[in-house]
C-alpha cells in the first residue's frame, strides 16, 4: 500500500508540474491587451496611454506608447512614441512612419519628435514620435499591418498586432468626460 501511495503522489506531482509548465507557456505566448490608463498632468489636462511591445525583423523589442493628450481648452493630440533600446537604431527624423497593410494599403504618420525633447539639439536617437490622428481611423484591425521605421542605416519593420490598433482607435474616441475606459 505504501508503494502505491508513493506512485500516486509521484504521478500527481508530475501531472501538476506539467500543468504548471503548460500554463506558464500559455501566459508567455499569448499577447496581453494593453490597458488604457489616464494620467492627470495638471488641472484640466489629462493624458490617456496604451502601451504595447512591438518586435522588429531582427528580434529587437520596441516600446510603443500611443497617447492622447486633452488640454483644459479641449484641444487634443494623438501621438505614437516608439522607443528602442539605446544604441539599437538612429531614427531618420526626415521620414514619416509608414504603415502597410497586407493588402498593400500605405498610410504615413508625420514625425513630430521635435515636440518631445526638451533639448532639441540633442534628441535621443532611438526614440521617435509620430502623429496618429490623421490615420488612426483608416487602420483596419482585421488586416495584418506592419510599421516601417526609417533609420540612418536600414528601415526597421515592426509587426503591428490588431490589439494595438484597437487600443489606438479607442484612444481616439476618448473624451475628457468619458466614463470608465475599457
Amino acid at each position: 500500500m505504501t508503494q502505491h501511495l508513493r506512485q500516486l503522489i509521484s504521478r500527481l506531482t508530475a501531472t501538476a508540474l506539467v500543468g504548471l509548465l503548460l500554463l506558464g507557456i500559455g501566459f508567455q505566448t499569448s499577447p496581453a491587451l494593453a490597458a488604457i490608463r489616464p494620467l492627470e498632468e495638471g488641472p484640466g489636462q489629462v493624458v490617456y496611454q496604451a502601451r504595447q511591445t512591438l518586435t522588429d525583423q531582427h528580434g529587437h523589442r520596441w516600446q510603443a506608447i500611443a497617447f492622447k493628450r486633452i488640454r483644459s481648452d479641449q484641444s487634443e493630440i494623438l501621438y505614437l512614441r516608439l522607443a528602442g533600446f539605446p544604441g539599437s537604431a538612429v531614427i531618420d527624423r526626415t521620414q514619416p512612419l509608414t504603415f502597410t497593410s497586407s493588402l498593400g494599403q500605405t498610410l504615413t504618420a508625420a514625425d513630430v519628435s521635435s515636440q518631445m525633447f526638451t533639448d532639441a539639439e540633442r534628441p535621443e536617437p532611438h526614440i521617435g514620435q509620430y502623429d496618429l490622428q490623421p490615420i488612426v481611423a483608416q487602420l483596419h484591425p482585421e488586416l495584418p499591418w506592419q510599421l516601417t521605421l526609417a533609420t540612418t542605416t536600414q528601415p526597421l519593420i515592426l509587426a503591428l498586432p490588431a490589439a494595438a490598433i484597437q487600443d489606438w482607435q479607442t484612444l481616439a474616441q476618448v473624451q475628457l468626460d468619458s466614463p470608465a475606459i475599457p
